[in-house]
């Protein structure tokens, strides 16, 4: 049987992809927590072609509701 071996994101070890890991692609609750607590903090993001100034000018007039 052909095992699938990933590399886990946060520290690279390796892990077997399949429901003997729990937390895959990590291969700990630990990493799976600092990688989340990584998004948290905005020290990841996906990439966006879109103009960020765009969407920071949205109000929330223009999504139709009022003011607070």
């Amino acid at each position: 049987m052909n095992m699938t071996v990933v590399k886990c994101p946060t520290c690279g070890k390796g892990v077997v992809w399949g429901e003997v890991s729990p937390y895959r692609p990590f291969c700990c609750k630990r990493c799976q927590l600092i990688d989340l607590g990584e998004w948290a903090d905005e020290e990841k993001r996906i990439p966006s072609n879109e103009d960020l100034n765009e969407s920071e000018d949205w109000s929330e007039q223009q999504i139709g509701r009022d003011p607070i």
